[in-house]
């Protein structure tokens, strides 16, 4: 029988939805399960998008221009203004979700053998890119003790060497909420003109910062526009998970014409999400407000009952709408099984993501999970109640 690639052996599986067949057999069961592994919002959509949808009325569903509809990026270009961001329609490219975004820009800046340093816990997915560009990743671990704070300058330079070609944040951080402070940001602007580096930034989640501490997008950095690419997407701001539609941001002319040929060869980013993106920009205020203010209570309520737990520390994270915190057990994955396959509380368990598959480095995030508090309060202290019985009950809980 032929084999399958070398690629598709390395692929890693998705640590957020690895346990989705556990959890859909617990269902089965007739179990209740508090998804709290993926952040898949469940505040309600915009209803300006809502309209637009329902009042498509286009009579041939046809393809949009490769990077996007014009209407779209010009309106895009407000958008960003409001946060300091200054571009032009033409420096915004419009893809098929930030994932494609990202890709795309791996694709087009790197090198098969070309290394990125991530810091760790990182978004699992930024692996599966480069394993699909066939670049390298190269992980800086950052630490719950520290808060995830972003580790000294001399530890990236040991990484650096002649295959280095990026640096990639994700900023507010998926998965620990970390927010970058305007120091770390200079000194990966710093690193980047030095080594002449690109600087891949994920800022998906910048409507979600709980800080009086600025939000400074690699936009804002001065001196290195040429090597920034910002990665953005609709999915998170007005829970749009499922249409599909991101966006590539650069200065970097020649950057956006190798993207283009990516895109003409996807041929176009989803027709009926662009209209619903488009509308969405023209919600008020009060929905961006709202939804704001909503997880502000949900951080608060996740958080203070995670450390009120026996044995469970999580520190509280400045920006998106996850954190990372650490168990009393011998192995997150395997307690994560357990909650789905063997626990149940009154009918009901928990679901989480096993944030050993955040990390690169083999032996980190053991006996951590991240978890996204995407559910309404009441269920989030549901969840936080049955979590501890599912702890008190463990057979491989560690007591600490």
């Amino acid at each position: 029988m032929p084999q399958i690639s070398e690629r598709g052996t390395l692929m890693p599986a998705s640590p957020i939805r690895k346990l989705a067949p556990l959890a859909y057999a617990a269902e089965d069961r007739g179990i209740k399960v508090y998804r709290l592994n993926i952040g898949q919002p469940d505040l309600p959509t915009p209803q300006a998008a809502l309209d637009a949808i329902h009042n498509f009325d286009h009579r041939v569903l046809e393809y949009s221009p490769s990077q996007g509809f014009r209407s779209y990026r010009e309106k895009l270009v407000g958008y960003y203004a409001k946060y300091n961001i200054h571009v032009t329609a033409d420096d915004i490219i419009v893809t098929t979700g930030g994932s494609e975004a990202v890709l795309f820009a791996f694709l087009a800046c790197l090198n098969p053998g070309d290394e990125i340093i991530v810091p760790e816990p990182a978004y699992a997915n930024y692996m599966a890119f480069a394993i699909s560009a066939g670049a390298i990743i190269r992980t800086i671990s950052t630490t719950i003790e520290e808060g995830f704070c972003l580790p000294k300058v001399e530890k990236f330079e040991e990484l650096i060497n002649e295959r280095t070609k990026a640096i990639l944040i994700c900023n507010p951080n998926n998965p620990t909420g970390y927010l970058y402070t305007r120091r770390e940001m200079n000194q990966i602007r710093d690193l980047v003109k030095k080594y002449d580096l690109y600087l891949f930034s994920d800022e998906v989640y910048r409507e979600f910062i709980y800080t009086g501490s600025p939000y400074i997008s690699a936009c804002h950095l001065e001196g290195i526009q040429n090597n920034v690419v910002l990665i953005d997407s609709v999915s998170k701001r007005y829970s749009e998970c499922g249409i599909r539609i991101g966006a590539l941001i650069t200065k970097n002319e020649e950057v956006r014409k190798a993207v283009m040929k990516f895109c003409q060869a996807r041929l176009s980013p989803p027709l009926i999400g662009q209209a619903a993106a488009e509308a969405s920009l023209d919600a008020p205020e009060e929905y961006t407000r709202d939804t704001y203010d909503e997880y502000v209570e949900r951080r608060k309520c996740l958080i203070d009952g995670l450390n009120r737990i026996p044995g469970v520390y999580s520190p509280i994270p400045m920006g998106a709408f996850y954190t990372v915190a650490r168990l009393p057990v011998d192995d997150a994955e395997k307690f994560c099984a357990w909650c789905l396959s063997e626990f149940s509380y009154e009918g009901e368990t928990v679901m989480m993501a096993p944030a050993a598959g955040f990390y690169t480095t083999p032996g980190l995030g053991r006996n951590e999970v991240r978890m996204a508090y995407v559910l309404k309060k009441e269920d989030l202290q549901r969840a936080l109640f049955i979590l501890s019985k599912a702890l008190e009950a463990y057979p491989g809980r560690i007591n600490v």
